[in-house]
């Protein structure tokens, strides 16, 4: 990219975080990366690129308008309205604006971003309304990964250390006891289980009904008897049952009736003490990939959170914490919930929005490869 493409990017940022939109580093990047594919020759080929990349609310256009004009000297309010729409835009059946069609320049490349790009890295808590049900509907066509283990069970292999006697001798029979081919085997995969423990306290309730749909998905996506899905409130509330239709409304619908402490107060340590007493230390969690989605809010005693995730991460293959506060600039574990919870953690992720979320579900299918050795926690 040129060094004049570069400067644009970086002015632009700086002109709409003058006008108080938040620019992250990597809309810039992708700003560049657009402006390079479409070139920096033609005005409206720099407009959306740069509108495509670095504003992802539709409130923010008027502010993107004011610093675009300004970048560039001109006064002239760019709107979307006043310019023309390429024919590769418009869904079959429509026109432009003034009903002509415009062909397509081979030389223009366009960028295309639906309304749930733009929404991709947006707070889930900042959303309005309508945005939510977009992102829930995203949320819930998700395919979470499936974490794997090695099991007893032997398959035939073409290639292996482990020789297959019992083939061997076998196929040798038929050439008079000569072993004239060599057969091997290897062990097989299982899927791990998955166990979704999910905070849905009143400090957790703009992310709350989006983490029961990511619940509800992983469900889907694995099948019954794979995973197991709790809430953690001021009780414990097992929803396994409720999660399980294809519906993800009616799901959310019967987890809403099952929990009764939705929005209520947080007793995290004496719910996850019970999880382990309960459910965990007699099997559920035994080399299980077990995920806590809270942001560490705690009215009890913190003692008791660490002792349960102690005792949590001695039996799991992994621990996974997401937290969606953690993915605001500075963030630093200071709930004393999460402070005690932090050191028996395996993975600490963040959970405020849809790319998050998308991270989560191809993260879930990695941990397989991590021995419990060799666990890191990761901030």
């Amino acid at each position: 990219m040129s060094t004049q493409g570069a400067e644009l990017v970086a002015a632009l940022s700086r002109a709409l975080r003058a006008h108080g939109v938040p620019v992250a580093l990597r809309s810039e990047v992708a700003c560049a990366q657009a402006i390079a594919a479409v070139g920096a020759s033609r005005r409206e080929d720099l407009y959306w690129a740069g509108r495509a990349t670095l504003i992802h609310r539709p409130e923010d256009a008027a502010a993107y308008d004011a610093a675009f004009a300004l970048v560039l000297e001109d006064r002239v309010t760019w709107s979307a309205p006043s310019l023309p729409v390429p024919d590769s835009l418009l869904v079959e059946g429509e026109s432009s604006a003034d009903g002509d069609a415009h062909p397509a320049d081979d030389d223009t490349r366009v960028l295309r971003h639906s309304a749930v790009e733009q929404l991709r890295h947006v707070d889930l808590a900042t959303c309005s309304t309508a945005e939510r049900d977009q992102l829930h509907r995203a949320i819930s066509a998700l395919r979470v990964g499936v974490a794997t283990r090695r099991s007893r069970r032997r398959r035939p292999a073409a290639r292996g250390d482990e020789l297959d006697l019992r083939r061997t001798v076998h196929a040798a029979i038929a050439t008079g006891g000569e072993p004239l081919r060599i057969h091997h085997r290897a062990p097989t995969e299982r899927p791990r289980r998955l166990v979704l423990l999910l905070d849905v306290s009143g400090s957790m309730e703009p992310y709350a009904r989006a983490l029961v749909r990511f619940a509800h998905a992983a469900v889907t996506s694995r099948g019954a008897g794979r995973v197991e899905a709790f809430t953690l409130g001021t009780r414990l509330t097992r929803i396994t049952r409720a999660l399980a239709t294809r519906d993800p409304d009616e799901a959310l619908a019967r987890t809403g009736a099952d929990v009764e402490d939705w929005s209520g107060g947080t007793r995290l340590g004496d719910a996850l003490r019970e999880f382990v007493d309960r459910w965990g230390a007699r099997g559920m969690a035994r080399g299980a990939v077990v995920v806590v989605v809270s942001d560490g809010w705690d009215r009890g005693d913190p003692d008791v959170v660490a002792e349960a995730m102690a005792r949590l991460h001695r039996v799991a293959h992994q621990v996974v914490w997401v937290n969606p506060l953690s993915a605001v600039p500075g963030y630093e574990p200071l709930a004393r919930g999460m402070a005690a919870a932090l050191p028996h953690v395996d993975a600490f992720v963040p959970g405020a929005s849809l790319s998050d979320l998308e991270h989560l579900a191809r993260l879930l299918a990695t941990l397989a490869d991590v021995s419990p050795a060799s666990r890191t926690a990761v901030a």
